[in-house]
C-alpha cells in the first residue's frame, strides 16, 4: 500500500514543479507569522522548518519540526479569508515549491486522486497531534520530554556505535518549546539522563544511548514511525 503522505507530496510535486520555481530559503526565515493572511501553501522539498506559536507573555512554543518532502498547510482550509495558525520558520538553508492557496484548493477539489490522499494525510496528522497530547498529559514534563526523545529518534534518528544520533542540532532551550516546559526544568532532566548514561550531547547534538529506557518510562506503545514522530 503506497504511503498516503508520499503520495500527496509527490502528486503537488507533479503537478506544481512544472510551473513554480524552487525558492530558497535561508535558516532563520519566517514564512509567515501567527495570523498573517494565509496567501500560500508550502511543499518543503529540502532542509527543516518548525511551526509553533508564541505566547502573549513572550514563551515559544514549537508545535513540530517538518524536514524534507513535506507539505505546510497551517490555515482552515475552504474557508473566506483565513489566516496562518501558527508561524513557519526554516531551522536550515530549505528549498520550497511556494503554491497560492487557491491553486492548491482548486487542486484538491478538481482531482479525486489528491483529495483522497489529503484527507489520508490529514488523518495521520490527527493521530500524531492526539498521541502527542496523550504523552504530555499522561506523562507529566519529564515523560513529555522522554516521548519528544523518543519521537526524535524515530523522524531524525542515525544508527551510530554510541547509540541513535539525532541528526538535527537542537539547543536546550529549543528542546524546552518542543516539550512546552521551561528551560530550567529540560537542563535537569537532561543532567539526569546524561547521569545514568542515556544520552550524550555534544556541538548541539543528541545522542540516545538507551532508548529502551525512555521507552518504558512512558510506556511506550511503540507505534509506527508514521504516527510516532516530532512532524
Amino acid at each position: 500500500m503506497q504511503d498516503p503522505h508520499f503520495s500527496i507530496y509527490s502528486l503537488m510535486v507533479q503537478f506544481f514543479q512544472k510551473n513554480e520555481p524552487i525558492q530558497k530559503f535561508k535558516s532563520g526565515s519566517v514564512l509567515f507569522q501567527e495570523k498573517d493572511p494565509a496567501q500560500y501553501v508550502y511543499l518543503l522539498l529540502k532542509g527543516s522548518i518548525a511551526l509553533g506559536r508564541v505566547h502573549l507573555r513572550g514563551k515559544e512554543f514549537i508545535l513540530k519540526i517538518l524536514n524534507d518532502r513535506e507539505l505546510i498547510v497551517e490555515y482552515q482550509l475552504f474557508k473566506a479569508n483565513p489566516r496562518y495558525q501558527f508561524y513557519a520558520k526554516t531551522l536550515s538553508d530549505c528549498e520550497l515549491l511556494v503554491i497560492k492557496r487557491e491553486q492548491f484548493e482548486d487542486f484538491i477539489l478538481t482531482d479525486p486522486e489528491a483529495m483522497n490522499a489529503f484527507v489520508s494525510w490529514l488523518s495521520t496528522g490527527y493521530l500524531k497531534a492526539q498521541m502527542k497530547c496523550q504523552d504530555l498529559i499522561m506523562n507529566g514534563k519529564k515523560g513529555g520530554l522522554y516521548s519528544i526523545l523518543i519521537r526524535l529518534c524515530n523522524t531524525y534518528g542515525v544508527k551510530t556505535e554510541d547509540g541513535i544520533l539525532i541528526d538535527l542540532p537542537l539547543t536546550h532551550q529549543e528542546l524546552a518549546n518542543l516539550t512546552y516546559g521551561t528551560r530550567e526544568v529540560i537542563q535537569r532532566s537532561l543532567k539526569e539522563l546524561r547521569e545514568k548514561d542515556i544520552i550524550l550531547y555534544e556541538n548541539q547534538m543528541f545522542t540516545v544511548k538507551n532508548l529502551n529506557y525512555l521507552k518504558e518510562e512512558v510506556d511506550c506503545q511503540n507505534c509506527s514511525f508514521e504516527i510516532c514522530g516530532i512532524n
